[in-house]
């Protein structure tokens, strides 16, 4: 695309179709451009409300994946449970550019890869075991300490694929349960005691980068219930934490938007737990929040644009996930309180189907300070129903 002109005819294609590329989609659609969604499933999903340019099919066809891409302009990631070499022939097949590039997914496509990525250049990661055998367990849990966490390798997210356990009984039926005897690969992660969980997110392409301020997600059993911006840490950690989030993205020479969360210890250090090649949940807030938001700066990358501003409206942002509170026809109740509050923001993310602690929408508060200002989106959104 001529980097002076936007064109009618500029397509860009999103592997995926949940709430990340919805609201992408949304923000191509400013830009007069169109949207095309692939999705592997066959329940009808946020984006595919939006266009009626959707192909559905399977991530584990370079085929399907190549046809698809045959009708876009460039390519981009909604998730990350595609093979790299999947993705590798379905670019070489078709002749459209995906971004992040197959390359760059290839560094970081699963946990383990992951963690030898960033070890490897230099940043700090949460002390690891890739674990076979009862006796690997046994020896995690001696090296590292009791609590631990089993992890899948890949496809775990808000809860899903990954297992607290704090003994060797607990942590045989976990490795059972995570697939370790179908020859999954299972990574062990040690028990961080840390003060604040904290993210950052990048963007980047060939006319440069931009980071986002670091934000502290709040977390409850493994799903992010809510997100502060700027972080409640000190400067020198923020900026500790913007200057790694922009290292791993060179380590990787990543092309687009990509997430980054970290551990800040009771000691003061800052570890890498894990990095989202796409939009990611905690920067939602930037949507209202920054001057230009993750998704835009998403399109903006993948597009070869420059790239617009992170910087912050409001001295303090709130974001608060809205999980399901119901087995339903989604449908979302006792809003009014949120729609009322001057500068709170509600998104739904357009699923047809609610359940218990499936991410539904967001709502975003903007505020003078982060204490009160967090505690009201809480109070707001406390009697929704979704």
């Amino acid at each position: 695309m001529d980097k002076n002109s936007l064109s009618a005819s500029f397509k860009i294609g999103f592997l995926g179709a949940g709430q990340l590329a919805r609201m992408s989609g949304l923000q191509a659609f400013r830009y007069g451009i169109q949207v095309a969604v692939f999705s592997d499933r066959d329940e009808r999903e946020p984006v595919q409300f939006m266009t009626p340019d959707s192909m559905t099919g399977s991530y584990d066809s370079a085929d399907d994946l190549a046809n698809f891409a045959k009708k876009c302009s460039v390519l981009t990631l909604e998730n990350e449970f595609i093979d790299s070499a999947i993705l590798r022939k379905a670019q070489k097949q078709s002749g459209t550019n995906i971004f992040p590039s197959p390359g760059t997914f290839a560094k970081i496509e699963n946990k383990l890869i992951e963690k030898r990525t960033f070890e490897n250049a230099g940043i700090p990661v949460t002390p690891y075991k890739l674990v076979k055998t009862v006796t690997d367990l046994k020896e995690f849990g001696q090296n590292y300490g009791w609590p631990y966490v089993l992890k899948s390798s890949k496809g775990g997210y808000d809860g899903y694929g990954n297992k607290t356990v704090s003994n060797i009984e607990e942590a045989k039926k976990a490795f059972n349960n995570l697939g370790g005897h179908d020859n999954h690969d299972i990574v062990a992660e040690a028990f961080v005691d840390f003060t604040h969980e904290l993210a950052v997110q990048v963007a980047r392409n060939e006319t440069g980068h931009v980071v986002y301020p670091c934000c502290e997600t709040v977390q409850e059993n493994h799903i992010c219930v809510g997100v502060k911006s700027p972080a409640p840490v000190s400067q020198s950690i923020q900026q500790k934490a913007q200057e790694m989030a922009v290292k791993a993205t060179e380590a990787i020479d990543g092309k687009g938007i990509f997430a980054y969360e970290f551990f800040l210890t009771e000691d003061g250090d800052l570890l890498l737990n894990e990095s989202a090649p796409r939009p990611h949940n905690s920067g939602h807030y930037t949507i209202e929040g920054c001057v230009t938001s993750q998704f835009e700066n998403h399109v903006r990358a993948v597009m070869g644009l420059p790239l617009g501003s992170p910087e912050l409206r409001a001295p303090a942002i709130a974001m608060i996930n809205l999980l399901g509170t119901d087995e339903r026809d989604a449908q979302v109740d006792n809003a009014l309180e949120a729609l009322a509050k001057r500068d709170g923001h509600l998104h739904v993310y357009g699923k047809l189907d609610s359940r218990v602690g499936r991410k539904m929408a967001h709502y975003t508060l903007l505020g003078d300070d982060m204490k009160s200002t967090y505690k009201k989106a809480q109070k707001a959104t406390r009697e929704i129903r979704i």
